[in-house]
């Protein structure tokens, strides 16, 4: 494989924090190629980075704000969202963007998920979806489809999943994307997108967790797990939220599901502001 242009790895690198090198991450873990995207989507998107703030919460996609050499935040376990929202309404011209994991934002930052959306606040979500807590030992995530294997369900989960996309949609999410970490010049071209698409941009990323998902589940290796996403994942843009639940061995459907034009929460507040400033005819 040929290594990657000195100029272009300088590209990257220049949006990492160097000394807080080698990071945490397992090998094979799909953490890091979704941040790679990340990265490389800030420069094509032509935004400031020094007007862009990452905010994480807990796990092992959180340790991203911690990497990243941008205004970044760590925050609270479940608490990156509304974070986020503060700084955005503080700063109007911040681009905010919360980079976490299926557990920090599904599970305990469930009803920030859902109200962000509703609310059509200006910012960015990237998901990484592994399906399980993998920091804490692979306990069973809100995402985990039935029947799979986890530290906390070693018979086989016994409950229903959340489909991201379809939540979202019901939400009132501006835009909904899934990829895998194997489709990486499709999830650069939606980052940029959702980076510049104005009110709640959501993109979910399907990765490996070998080390402890992956080993319950016979992907012991993250070769494995990448295998399986080139086997099951069918690219529908435009399918209907509805059909992209992902099940055990079913398939991973993936794309751009919705991209629609909503009044923001800060053009929303602009126009009551603007009615309090009106005076009274009384």
């Amino acid at each position: 494989m040929n290594n990657p242009p000195e100029n272009d790895q300088l590209s990257i690198a220049k949006y990492l924090r160097q000394d807080r090198l080698p990071h945490i991450w397992c090998a094979a873990c799909g953490i890091g190629p979704a941040l790679n995207c990340f990265l490389r989507a800030i420069d094509k998107s032509g935004l400031n980075p020094d007007k862009m703030s990452v905010v994480s919460g807990i796990g092992c996609s959180g340790r991203v704000a911690g990497y990243v050499k941008l205004d970044s935040f760590h925050t609270t376990h479940g608490r990156a969202i509304p974070f986020a929202t503060g700084l955005r309404l503080a700063n109007p011209e911040l681009k905010a963007v919360v980079f976490s994991g299926d557990g920090d934002l599904v599970a305990i930052g469930g009803n920030h998920l859902i109200h962000a959306a509703r609310r059509n606040i200006d910012m960015t979500v990237i998901c990484i979806n592994n399906f399980n807590y993998g920091m804490t030992g692979g306990q069973v995530g809100p995402t985990a489809p039935y029947d799979v294997r986890t530290s906390t369900t070693p018979y086989g989960n016994f409950e229903s999943a959340f489909n991201l996309p379809l939540l979202l949609f019901a939400s009132g999410a501006s835009y909904i994307a899934r990829w895998t970490v194997v489709h990486l010049h499709q999830l650069e071209n939606t980052i940029v997108e959702a980076l510049l698409k104005p009110g709640f941009s959501f993109v979910e990323v399907i990765s490996p967790c070998p080390a402890v998902y992956g080993r319950m589940n016979k992907e012991p290796d993250g070769l494995d797990s990448l295998k399986n996403y080139v086997k099951r994942s069918i690219i529908k843009n435009g399918a209907d939220p509805r059909e992209t639940e992902i099940t055990q061995n079913g398939p991973i459907v993936v794309g751009k599901f919705v991209d629609i034009i909503r009044p923001t929460l800060q053009e929303n507040l602009a126009k009551v502001a603007a009615k309090a400033k009106k005076p009274s005819t009384k």
